[in-house]
């Protein structure tokens, strides 16, 4: 532990003793922050995790962009647009002069070869199933239709894109901002066989070209993802810091002490024995946002017990979610009754999943396990975390004091964690799921068959049909009514068992600057900068 943090200062630089490298970030405009892991990838077609998104939103920049607070939809690749009269038809006017961080063209081009390479069912893209929204994009990629002409994206010159849609798409403005929807440098997939393939090479330090702000020039895996102003974006006046640093270290103990001897500006979290301290100091470097997403457990259904729905939900309604909220993550978070966060996108539950130990005995002795007799030994997987560690205690605990029954718990890096739940090789797991776009849909869609980030084996031909359904109907009310309906089947069958809706707790040095991510978590660094006339953090909350 000691090592890493004389490896953190010694990165950036071995200056005056005295200085110590916040300081020096402010002088020189670089800003430290913790990514809380290290990144598998950066390809924004087959990585799914936060830690990713955070420094994607550094180097990718796409046709709009979404206000953080009001969450209006504001230009960024695209000055201007226009939508059809059936708002299935799109026209986004590139700016001009727009270049990649290598000095080539961004043309309109560059977005269809990427929306051609994401749903190109060869590469098995993670978000291939977001562009089945486009006209004749489900033959596409399901190979029934090989050519990619018929798809509804279409460059009309170098400057015009038009997207046409199968049907009307509510959010799909918002849609646009998720990072597989910025247009991918092509020229450079293509020469580093990527356009095909998983894993290439193109993402690396010295190959990645971007079109955001900043532009990678170091990547020490498990040691620091440098990332600096890229004087080619069509914004780049605006862009105020120098450079980032991006650190992955996953010990929440060890960055809060990097964030106190000056080697962090804004922390990944915050431990959960240090929050009610830091809340209690004058000018608190403490903030809490509002984020719209949920920490929840997820299922394997393939795998006895949990073949059972009698036992999901058992397990579920044992979890005395206040108690975990209110003694253990004390940052506001508020309970989870369900999987979509109320408020995405004006979406309101209309079911609870609440804590009822009577009905948990219940079912689980219904499902052959009175009193947790002959229940089978089950591990508890989580990716390593402090705070993680302590939730999945809790839960242990819980079963086993309530239902009798006694859960093993242990824990794997972030790479491997996301290896272990795609191959479903698991039974039981930590997740969270936040939000990117504005709409319940996206927590919604990822259980249909077959999705990617679906992780549970579960799958329901009436689920799938209700949310095409939802896709398809284009009345606000009746569209929020199927989503509810929808969030209802999952609870109904306990595919996942939601503990909270986040908020997002960190450690933000006072110098830090025009930092606002809002309930979408988006980071919108070109506005952050650094000024060393310190000034209180405005609050907590």
């Amino acid at each position: 532990m000691m090592v890493l943090l004389v490896v953190a200062w010694a990165l950036l630089g071995g200056c005056a003793r005295q200085e110590r490298p916040t300081d020096r970030g402010v002088r020189e405009g670089v800003l430290i922050i913790n990514n809380g892991a290290e990144v598998p990838d950066l390809d924004p077609h087959t990585v799914t995790g936060v830690p990713e998104f955070h420094v994607m939103d550094a180097l990718f920049a796409g046709l709009v962009d979404q206000d953080p607070d009001n969450r209006e939809i504001l230009p960024a690749l695209a000055e201007r647009w226009t939508i059809s009269e059936d708002r299935q038809t799109y026209t986004f006017h590139l700016r001009s002069g727009l270049k990649w961080s290598d000095g080539v063209p961004l043309t309109a081009s560059d977005f269809v070869r990427s929306y051609e390479r994401t749903l190109n069912p060869l590469l098995a893209g993670d978000y291939a199933y977001l562009f089945l929204i486009l006209e004749e994009a489900a033959a596409y990629n399901a190979g029934t239709e090989t050519d990619f002409g018929t798809v509804g994206v279409s460059a009309l010159d170098d400057r015009t894109l038009q997207i046409r849609l199968a049907h009307p798409v509510p959010y799909f403005l918002s849609l646009l901002t998720y990072p597989c929807w910025r247009p991918l440098p092509m020229h450079v997939v293509e020469a580093h066989d990527g356009v095909r393939r998983r894993g290439a090479r193109w993402t690396r330090e010295g190959n990645l070209v971007s079109s955001g702000p900043f532009v990678m020039t170091r990547w020490e895996p498990n040691r620091v993802l440098v990332v600096e102003r890229n004087k080619s974006y069509w914004d780049a006046e605006t862009v105020r810091l120098k450079a980032i640093h991006f650190f992955p270290v996953e010990s929440l103990d060890t960055e809060e002490r990097m964030f106190r001897s000056g080697q962090l500006h804004i922390t990944n979290t915050v431990p959960l024995t240090k929050l009610q301290g830091y809340r209690e100091q004058p000018n608190s470097p403490l903030r809490i946002d509002p984020q719209l997403g949920t920490y929840f457990y997820r299922f394997n259904v393939t795998r006895p017990p949990f073949d059972d729905a009698r036992v999901r939900r058992a397990l579920s309604l044992a979890i005395d979610r206040e108690a975990i909220v209110q003694r253990i993550t004390q940052a506001d978070q508020a309970v989870a009754g369900s999987f979509s966060p109320p408020g995405a996108g004006g979406f309101e539950p209309a079911v609870r999943v609440d804590f009822d130990l009577d009905e948990a005995r219940k079912l689980l002795a219904e499902a052959g396990y009175p009193g947790g007799v002959g229940f089978p030994v089950v591990e508890i997987l989580y990716n390593t975390s402090e705070s993680h560690r302590t939730i999945a205690e809790a839960l242990q605990q819980m079963w086993k004091v309530g239902l009798g029954i006694d859960l093993q718990l242990y824990n794997q890096e972030w790479k491997v964690f996301l290896d272990t739940l795609d191959n479903k090789d698991y039974a039981l797991a930590r997740s969270g799921w936040v939000a990117v776009y504005d709409d319940a849909n996206q927590f919604l869609e990822i259980f249909t068959s077959g999705n990617p980030n679906n992780r549970t084996g579960w799958s329901s031909m009436a689920y799938d049909e209700l949310h095409a359904a939802s896709l398809r109907e284009g009345d606000p009310t009746k569209r929020l009514a199927i989503l509810q309906q929808l969030d209802t089947m999952l609870m109904e069958d306990a595919v996942v068992a939601p503990i909270y809706h986040y908020t997002n707790s960190y450690l933000i040095d006072p110098r830090v600057r025009g930092w606002n991510p809002g309930p979408l978590d988006k980071r919108r660094y070109k506005y952050v900068y650094l000024d060393d006339a310190p000034e209180p953090v405005a609050s907590i909350k």
